[in-house]
């Protein structure tokens, strides 16, 4: 059992609240009052979760915290967590550090001897990895890829031979192209593209990739967007071993 000094008893904690994605029912009630108890909500966009506390009767003081001011919030909310103040982070929707600010504040809170408590809740990932009807035991989460091609089918030749059911974010202005280019650098494979997880339009979009392609070209999806892949199966990996074998012996000769 770890002992607490006095002084660490006096810290506050900070929380990272998941909000929800699409439906407002998917926030849970320890979130609800987790945020009710928190001296300081720092959020992403201060409008947004106002909106959110306002849904839920919570009044409290909002600072934001985001990207571009993120690094320099952290010494703002660490004093108020060693005078003894709890702070919730929150993003605009889903489990804050996922592809959102967070990192920075968690590392340093660590590093002072803060508690930090994460609470389960929505994120967008594991439901539509449940739904895609791809294999569910192993999986990689990529997030975000590159903006550019290039850069993009270098990081998805980087996880070609990954046998773990892939998991990408992505955004409608650039959907159609992400996805040729995973069907050039990674064949054909089955896939599903999860669109509007938890709101009115939710919609999974199966089949293989070109499949999965031609539907969008007739039919142009929009909406917060996650692609699951699957990965390398076994007789792909023999395939390439047999031919990788045979070429060798060819530059041997």
């Amino acid at each position: 059992m770890i002992s607490m000094s006095k002084e660490d008893s006096l810290l506050g904690k900070l929380f990272l609240v998941p909000t929800p994605i699409g439906n407002l029912g998917d926030i849970t009630q320890r979130a609800i009052d987790t945020l009710k108890d928190s001296e300081l909500i720092a959020c992403e966009d201060t409008r947004m979760t106002g909106k959110l506390l306002s849904h839920f009767g919570i009044k409290k003081r909002l600072i934001s915290y985001h990207d571009f001011n993120e690094q320099a919030r952290v010494p703002t909310l660490l004093n108020i967590l060693k005078g003894g103040g709890n702070i919730s982070i929150v993003t605009d929707a889903g489990s804050p550090g996922i592809s959102d600010p967070a990192y920075r504040i968690i590392r340093a809170a660590i590093d002072n001897g803060i508690i930090v408590s994460p609470l389960p809740g929505a994120n967008s990932i594991i439901p539509a990895l449940t739904g895609s009807g791809l294999p569910l035991d192993r999986f990689f989460f990529e997030g975000f890829l590159p903006n550019k091609s290039g850069a993009r089918k270098n990081r998805l030749a980087n996880l070609k031979e990954l046998e773990h059911t892939l998991i990408f974010f992505e955004s409608p202005f650039r959907i159609e192209k992400t996805l040729s280019d995973m069907l050039e650098v990674l064949g054909n494979r089955p896939a599903c593209v999860a669109r509007e997880i938890s709101k009115i339009y939710e919609e999974f979009i199966r089949g293989d990739l070109s499949a999965i392609i031609d539907k969008i070209k007739s039919k142009p999806i929009k909406g917060e967007m996650v692609i699951v892949v699957s990965g390398v199966s076994a007789k792909q990996r023999r395939l390439k071993y047999q031919v990788d074998n045979v070429t060798s012996d060819f530059d041997n000769d």
